[in-house]
């Protein structure tokens, strides 16, 4: 939910570039889109996946796993970051400031961590 603004996208997905790139994950696309920009990964073990800029520096990681069994999932351990309101019609979107990510952006309520 941190706001990163228009001014430090390229410097993000680049920090996520490079790490893939460590982790031996080949990339298959990178969409350039000054608004909207995203880079596409495959691993070793044939995950698929996505980090995509979207309306207002709302970032979404997508994962698509290759074929698996079907086995119980435990719930989660941690609390969300974020209210998640089941009934919400509308996508929340981000309201953390960082110092660094959000510079630039105005308008964005600083964060209390």
């Amino acid at each position: 939910m941190t706001v990163v603004s228009a001014q430090r996208r390229g410097s993000f997905l680049g920090v996520v570039d490079r790490f893939w790139r460590r982790s031996g994950y080949r990339v298959t696309a990178i969409n350039s889109h000054v608004d909207a920009p995203a880079i596409y990964v495959k691993t070793q073990d044939g995950f698929q996946v996505s980090l995509t800029v979207a309306d207002k520096g709302q970032v979404h990681f997508t994962v698509d796993s290759p074929c698996v069994r079907r086995s119980e999932v435990a719930d989660s351990t941690s609390r969300a970051t974020a209210f998640l309101d089941p009934e919400a019609q509308l996508i929340p979107r981000p309201n953390i400031h960082s110092d660094f990510w959000s510079a630039g952006a105005p308008g964005v309520a600083a964060s209390r961590s």
